[in-house]
């Protein structure tokens, strides 16, 4: 019996370039800041959207791994995130050996996982579930670094951490950003400060008014979207 050939990096990279749209590329390209002067200057779009890269990396859910890395290495930015979204499927059905691998892979690459919807796809299902059972230490190290998406990496991390019913890591987090100056590190806080205040409101509002000064606005009103609409008021007006 013939044996089914093993799929690779350059079959699914030619799977997306079939399906570009240049009008959506140019779309892309201004909606995720790759123009001149901003944060993802570069970036290469196809003009694919996710519909269409999810059911192409169930279809190469199996591609082994340095044939996922290849693709992680392209200047395409939806081939990038096709490589993503295989990881997350293949962590999840991964033996602990099998996800250990990935996850140092992932970190030994993030300077390809450039983009907040690259970072934002990937990280809670491979570098947070990773490290649900084991220690944060490499959550510190990405904190402090100077490249917006390792950071971003740190903070997104701690989601099945906050699902988890954990609080400390991404308020020892949020803590040491505060002073950050990217809006999407902003954005990230507070969104991760309101998912955490779904499960405890009041270990948010703490932190909150320990640093009200402090705070950003964007982070602040992120943190505060799902609290009661005279409380999200005097939160607004420093009013607690």
């Amino acid at each position: 019996m013939n044996q089914r050939p093993v799929k690779s990096a350059q079959q699914l990279i030619d799977s997306l370039e079939s399906l570009a749209n240049p009008e959506q590329a140019l779309l892309s390209l201004r909606y995720m800041k790759s123009a001149p002067g901003d944060y993802a200057f570069g970036d290469q779009f196809l003009g694919v959207k996710m519909g269409p890269i999810r059911d192409l990396a169930k279809t190469y859910r199996n591609l082994p791994l340095s044939e996922v890395l290849l693709c992680l290495h392209s200047p395409w930015h939806e081939v990038r995130s096709c490589a993503l979204v295989i990881w997350t499927l293949q962590f999840a059905k991964a033996t602990a050996e099998q996800q250990q691998t990935i996850y140092r892979d992932y970190l030994a690459n993030t300077d390809f996982i450039n983009n907040w919807d690259l970072v934002d796809i990937s990280t809670p299902k491979i570098v947070g579930l990773y490290l649900l059972d084991k220690p944060r230490n490499d959550l510190y190290q990405l904190v402090k670094s100077d490249v917006l998406w390792q950071r971003r990496i740190a903070v997104l991390a701690c989601f099945p951490m906050i699902r988890n019913g954990e609080s400390t890591d991404i308020l020892k987090l949020c803590e040491v950003l505060l002073e950050d100056k990217e809006d999407l590190i902003h954005k990230a806080c507070g969104w991760m400060l309101r998912e955490l205040a779904k499960r405890n409101q009041a270990i948010v509002e703490q932190f909150l008014q320990d640093h009200y000064s402090q705070i950003n606005r964007t982070q602040l009103r992120y943190a505060i979207e799902r609290f009661e609409p005279e409380l999200r008021q005097r939160y607004l007006k420093g009013q607690f």
